[in-house]
């Protein structure tokens, strides 16, 4: 029953921690149902995963892997930023391709933000450009906060197809059409999802915000893992956002973002002004009401306490504080330049009850009313708080259809960050859902299996209680168990055995006894020697009873446990004669066969 309760314990503990590692990578099967090139069979996981860069399965916009070693198509930014100091304008932040610093798949590289403090400014020229009509857009890549972060951002911008696009030019205020990606600073951890959509009538672009996940994001940032962010775009205006395959924002770009594509249809007048006479308030005062006669504003709130009397031993002519008189100046004082010294002042001990001049203290008076003032009453003529009046908005317009923003034909990383080793993997823009997913499996996909195999069964219990606590408990539970069903099997053992230890010695403790007990003895002893072979019997049962359970079966006795018992047979018969002289020598010397024996007889205990 014990070994039931642990092995189902042990069960229930498996499949929570198995739970949350499924959580944690159930896109990964997912994806794997989807993949060709990944042949893993459950149970037969290759200690070492086998990477292969991945390949586009379908139309594509542009897929960067950074495999190859090289920044081939990309162009560092030689810009300087507005409005800052000289020293931090410059874009110089370095740009490396290294693998992951753990849990790398060998042959896998990405682009590493290596700097700490600098801006950075990097991008590249898509295939060709994106244009909104009747297909989703999907943006998907990695990214890894190698070393945590503190302040800083991990977010790409597509800039906008305009004729004035210079990628050596790339800088903050680049025209661009989408923002998406991860951003945190202090505890503000953010994923960015900004469109820059045209008014119609003005040409001005605004950026609109989408609202932001109802998910903790915290974890994305700090556990140092590599996650895949993933925006979908569809041409029904709709949007969702993803992180490792799980959607954790949707909605409507009519609904859903901030301020609101369209604008309002009327708008306050800025010309109209509040006139002179509005009253706006609500109460005042009571123009009949009259200050009672008895209402005295001089009274003071407080007066003194008349019925207190000056303590006795208050002494007025001594002050509270006096020289220290055990103060003395130091050697090295200089008046010159230290000032005359003075003895350091200390509390008056004369002055126990008090010192100095006594006054009584105060109390509130109760005479005292204050200012008066008239009661306040409903405004007769309030009239409301006032607003400007409603005209009709001159720019509204009526965008049903907000999918259709800007095209775009080049994707930049303009970045600051006081975090350096930022990871950067498997860019890819397309308009198939299927392609997105098939990249994904080959690519993070394969992250994550390096990352499940790479970790020890310990580290990963561990870093999976990390992240819920409540999973101690179970740990603790499973630990304990056995150790409480080790004890609950030894222990009832350990206490039998004292407890017959204690019964045996007890036995060997000499008492007196009467003649009658002596007599009983022997013929105990003699029905004893008249069954030998019992007598053995019983000896094996009580000395060898746990070997004898465990073979089942009796075994033949030797010729040397023959002799060993015919030995002990005629033992018992010298015994026998022996203990019949000492009992006929007992009652000569106590003359009284019923009386209490005066010496005590010595018993020999025989081990067989």
């Amino acid at each position: 029953m014990y070994f039931h309760g642990y092995w189902l314990c042990l069960g229930l503990l498996f499949i929570s921690v198995n739970a949350e590692f499924m959580d944690d990578g159930v896109e990964v099967e997912e994806l794997g149902e989807n993949s060709e090139d990944i042949d893993t069979n459950e149970g037969e996981l290759s200690s070492e995963i086998k990477y292969k860069t991945p390949q586009p399965v379908g139309e594509v916009y542009f897929t960067e892997t950074f495999d190859s070693g090289k920044l081939a198509g990309w162009v560092l930014s030689k810009a300087k930023k507005d409005d800052t100091t000289v020293e931090i304008s410059i874009y110089d932040g370095r740009w490396e391709i290294e693998e992951l610093k753990e849990n790398r798949a060998p042959g896998d590289r990405g682009l590493v933000l290596k700097s700490r403090a600098k801006h950075h400014a990097i991008s590249t020229m898509l295939a060709k450009p994106f244009i909104f009509v009747d297909r989703p857009l999907i943006v998907q890549y990695e990214v890894n906060f190698q070393d945590g972060i503190d302040c800083g951002g991990a977010y790409i911008k597509l800039l906008a197809d305009t004729d004035d696009l210079n990628l050596e030019n790339f800088h903050d205020k680049t025209s661009y059409t989408i923002m998406f990606g991860p951003d945190k600073c202090g505890e503000d951890y953010k994923l960015h999802f900004i469109i820059r959509h045209k008014h119609p009538q003005t040409g001005v672009y605004e950026e609109k915000h989408a609202k932001p996940p109802d998910v903790d994001l915290k974890p994305f940032f700090t556990d140092r893992k590599t996650h895949l962010y993933t925006l979908v775009m569809n041409p029904d205006d709709t949007f969702e956002v993803l992180i490792d395959q799980i959607v954790v924002n949707r909605g409507s770009l009519l609904e859903d973002v901030v301020p609101p594509i369209n604008p309002l249809k009327e708008i306050e007048d800025p010309t109209d002004e509040k006139p002179d006479d509005w009253d706006e308030r609500a109460k005042v005062p009571d123009p009949f009401a009259i200050k009672p006669e008895d209402w005295d504003e001089n009274e003071p709130a407080q007066i003194e306490d008349l019925s207190a009397v000056k303590p006795d031993g208050w002494l007025d002519a001594e002050p509270n504080f006096i020289p220290d008189p055990n103060a003395e100046k130091p050697d090295d004082w200089n008046e010159d330049m230290d000032g005359e010294w003075e003895a350091p002042r200390i509390s008056n001990p004369a002055c126990r009850i008090g010192c100095g001049e006594w006054k009584p203290p105060m109390i509130n008076n109760p005479k005292y009313k204050g200012v008066w003032r008239p009661p306040m009453i409903d405004n007769p003529n309030y009239q409301g708080i006032w607003s400007p009046r409603k005209i009709p908005n001159p720019y509204y317009f009526e965008d049903d259809h907000p999918f259709l923003l800007t095209s775009f034909r080049a994707l930049g990383l303009e970045l600051w960050s006081m975090t350096s080793d930022i990871y950067f993997d498997n860019f890819i823009i397309c308009s198939e859902k299927e392609v997105a997913d098939r990249w994904a499996t080959d690519g993070w996909g394969v992250k994550m299996m390096a990352n499940a195999n790479e970790r020890g069964i310990f580290k990963q219990l561990i870093t999976t209680a990390e992240e819920r606590p409540w999973l101690w408990f179970i740990y603790l539970v499973t630990a304990g168990l056995p150790i409480a069903l080790i004890i609950s099997f030894c222990w009832p053992r350990k206490v039998k055995k004292k407890y017959e230890d204690a019964n045996y010695k007890e036995t060997d403790i000499c008492k007196p006894q009467t003649k009658g007990a002596l007599e009983q003895e022997v013929k105990e002893e003699k029905a004893a020697l008249e069954k030998p072979v019992d007598l053995v019997e019983e000896k094996q049962q009580s000395d060898g009873e746990i070997l004898e359970k465990e073979e089942g079966e009796p075994q033949e006795k030797s010729e040397e446990e023959i002799e060993i018992i015919e030995g002990q047979e005629e033992g018992n018969k010298s015994n026998k004669s022996g203990s019949e002289d000492e009992m006929k020598e007992a009652d000569e010397s106590t003359g009284s066969g019923d009386g209490p024996v005066k010496s005590v007889r010595k018993r020999r205990v025989r081990k067989e």
